[in-house]
C-alpha cells in the first residue's frame, strides 16, 4: 500500500496559498517553488507548491507526504516545469529508487525544512542514524531535478 499523508485544513487552505502567492510573487519561502507538471489523466497542467533542496550542486524535489499526486503525475510525465515569480524552468525528473541514495538528501531535507515537515518522517531527524533515515526512506519518494 502506498503510503500518503493528507494535508490538513490549515496547509490545505491558508499555508500553500501563502507560500505559492509570494512563490507567484518572486520571493522564495525557504527554496520554495511551484511545481507544475502535468496530470497523468487529463494531460491538464497543475500546480503545487514545493522545496527545492540544492545540494552539492544538484537539485532534488522530496515528498514529505509520500506517494502524492504530484509525485504519481511526475513519474508520469518525466519533468515538468518549476515556477519563482515570472520565471518559470523547464526541467527532467530522475526518481531516485534506491533507499540507500536518499539517506543524504533526507538528511540535508530535515536539517533544512524540519521545522516545516518534520511531522511525516516519524520521528527521524537531521542527526538520525543512516539506518533510522534508510528505514523512513521508501515512504519519502525522491527526484533529480535536470535541465532538459
Amino acid at each position: 500500500m502506498d503510503h500518503y499523508r493528507a494535508p490538513g485544513w490549515f496547509t490545505r487552505r491558508v499555508f500553500n496559498g501563502v507560500v505559492a502567492l509570494f512563490t507567484r510573487a518572486g520571493l522564495s519561502v525557504w527554496g520554495s517553488r511551484l511545481l507544475q507538471v502535468r496530470g497523468r489523466r487529463t494531460g491538464e497542467w497543475r500546480t503545487t507548491p514545493v522545496n527545492l533542496l540544492l545540494l552539492d550542486g544538484e537539485r532534488y524535489l522530496v515528498a514529505p507526504r509520500g506517494e502524492t499526486q504530484w509525485v504519481r503525475n511526475l513519474r508520469a510525465a518525466g519533468g515538468g516545469e518549476l515556477v519563482l515569480g515570472r520565471r518559470s524552468e523547464p526541467f527532467t525528473a530522475t526518481e531516485i529508487v534506491d533507499d540507500a541514495q536518499k539517506v543524504r538528501v533526507l538528511r540535508a531535507y530535515l536539517r533544512r525544512w524540519r521545522a516545516e515537515v518534520g511531522v511525516f518522517f516519524d520521528g527521524a531527524t537531521a542527526d538520525s542514524d543512516d539506518a533510522v533515515l534508510a528505514g523512513i526512506a521508501p515512504r519519502h519518494p525522491m527526484f533529480l531535478v535536470s535541465a532538459p
